[in-house]
């Protein structure tokens, strides 16, 4: 498997944004990133340009403004992140991660329904 870029938890707060809306400029991202953190704009906009240097983030010139696009699939990013807490908390054992996560959280019966399914088409 091709190992994508390590998107920092700040990052991703900036890719949520990207991906939610396609295409954004830095003012987009930054007036949505101010609901939840207080960052500053200028944080902002070096995390931009790391995503962009990481090539995570896209963009066009659009008279004086740039527009951000994602270049990496969200499902893409969220199965390397995955993999990366699967091997460096589990040692990439899947099973261990399972157990863990079921006896320490509460399931609904929906929830445990659900699992069942899905493991049953895996047989």
């Amino acid at each position: 498997m091709k190992k994508g870029p390590k998107i920092s938890e700040a990052e991703w707060e900036i890719m949520k944004i990207v991906w939610t809306n396609k295409f954004c400029t830095s003012r987009q991202i930054t007036e949505a990133i101010e609901k939840n953190t207080e960052w500053k704009p200028k944080t902002v906009k070096t995390l931009i340009n790391r995503l962009v240097g990481k090539n995570v983030l896209g963009y066009k010139e659009d008279g004086r403004k740039y527009i951000y696009y994602p270049l990496i699939e969200e499902a893409e990013c969220i199965k390397e992140a995955n993999q990366s807490f699967l091997s460096r908390v589990y040692d990439g054992a899947i099973k261990k991660m399972l157990v863990s996560f079921i006896k320490e959280n509460d399931l609904s019966k929906d929830d445990i329904e659900e699992l069942k399914r899905i493991l049953d088409e895996r047989e």
